[in-house]
């Protein structure tokens, strides 16, 4: 019997991988972001909003929100030939934050997802990735009805350090989506260039 060749071309060099972790507070769109990039099928662990979780879930501007990410959400980009992300969207309530650290470990950088709505419900990512020095980059979901604000007044209200990148993005558009991922990957491979702080004697 005989068989044709394939027509699919092997890759000249196999791609790197890294890993993007996606965060940012309860219902700021993580998963909806997660999933409109994905190339493969998202992996998704929601679950259905129980009357038992509303005395510790604030659904203060998410009243519609009937699910939430208890484990993680992941997917998976192709940027290039040679490059593929893998990402890893965190469980945005605070009773969830015990996985952060198992998500975090190997990560090249991160995506931190602000909704402008309730731009407090950033600090806590903004601030796990600047202890442990992970690089980041601000993303604000432009949600449809909310109000819109420039780009250096939200900096101002996260107090967002000069070399932190803000990008507005929408993370139902899978372009949008990946114009902020290939942000956070020039942000974060232009740190690991850089000689290290010499330590104080």
């Amino acid at each position: 019997m005989a068989f044709g060749r394939s027509s699919r071309k092997k890759p000249l060099v196999e791609p790197v991988t890294l890993k993007i972790l996606v965060a940012g507070g309860f219902g700021v769109g993580k998963t909806t972001l997660v999933g409109a990039v994905s190339e493969i099928r998202p992996l998704r662990t929601e679950e259905i909003l129980s009357e038992a979780g509303r005395p510790v879930d604030d659904l203060h501007g998410v009243e519609n929100k009937s699910t939430t990410t208890v484990a993680m959400d992941f997917g998976r980009i192709t940027l290039r030939d040679d490059l593929v992300l893998y990402l890893f969207g965190t469980p945005g309530q605070d009773r969830f934050w015990f996985l952060w650290d198992e998500l975090a470990q190997g990560a090249l950088g991160a995506v931190v997802l602000a909704d402008t709505r309730r731009l407090e419900e950033s600090f806590a990512a903004i601030d796990y990735f600047e202890r442990r020095g992970i690089p980041f980059t601000v993303a604000v979901n432009c949600f449809e009805g909310a109000q819109r604000f420039p780009a250096e007044s939200v900096r101002g209200a996260l107090d967002l350090d000069p070399e932190v990148e803000l990008l507005m993005c929408d993370a139902r558009d899978r372009e949008s989506v990946k114009n902020v991922l290939v942000a956070v990957v020039e942000h974060a491979l232009v740190l690991a260039d850089r000689p290290a702080a010499p330590v104080p004697t």
